[in-house]
């Protein structure tokens, strides 16, 4: 999977599941300050992302992921 389907999937999601407006996702945009991605949120991306991408996320591994370029490039590492 390429890191543009995985942007394509997450994006979806945002949008569809989460009702966040696709203005609002840029690759440097900030999870919690730009996109506005609160904790429960967070759960419901973290299931997407496992059942999606078939990988389990640690919490550890996200402590540095604040941008959507990085959570995206986070997904494409794990996957390879």
């Amino acid at each position: 999977m390429t890191k543009d389907e995985i942007k394509k999937s997450v994006d979806e999601f945002l949008i569809e599941e989460l009702e966040i407006e696709p203005d609002r996702l840029s690759d440097n945009a900030n999870l919690k300050e730009d996109v506005g991605i609160d904790s429960l949120d967070f759960v419901d991306i973290v299931v997407l992302v496992e059942e999606k991408f078939g990988f389990k996320i640690k919490a550890e591994d996200m402590y540095n992921v604040r941008t959507l370029s990085q959570f995206y490039d986070y997904i494409e590492k794990q996957i390879q």
